[in-house]
């Protein structure tokens, strides 16, 4: 799949076009794994989501004899257990998305 040139990246012509064209390949291919592992990310960290509404939902009969500080666990859950791995879900999502822009902006400074 190829990708329209980035518009927030202007080349500039630095000499003969074979040079600005390995510059724009480089930064597609950059562009391409950055939005690649974030849509990665962005399933894995819905599907967790999902699991855990769903879960604590339809598998609530079978969960309730487990217990969390002493109560059961799918009260637990809705009460504040899915709270904190949503916002679990969220914190982990920006460290990571942190990362994946680091690395970005590494390779478009390392582009030749």
């Amino acid at each position: 799949m190829t990708m329209p040139p980035d518009p927030l990246i202007p080349i500039q012509p630095q000499g003969d076009a074979g040079a600005v064209a390995q510059r724009q390949l480089s930064l597609s291919a950059a562009r391409a794994i950055h939005w690649q592992r974030t849509r990665r990310l962005t399933a894995v960290l819905l599907a967790l989501w999902l699991a855990t509404t769903f879960c604590s939902v339809f598998f609530a009969r079978e969960l309730a004899g487990l217990s969390l500080f002493g109560w059961p666990l799918p009260f637990y859950l809705a009460a504040q257990g899915a709270a904190l791995i949503y916002l679990g879900i969220l914190g982990g999502y920006a460290l990571a998305m942190r990362r994946f822009d680091r690395r970005y902006q590494r390779r478009l400074g390392e582009a030749p």
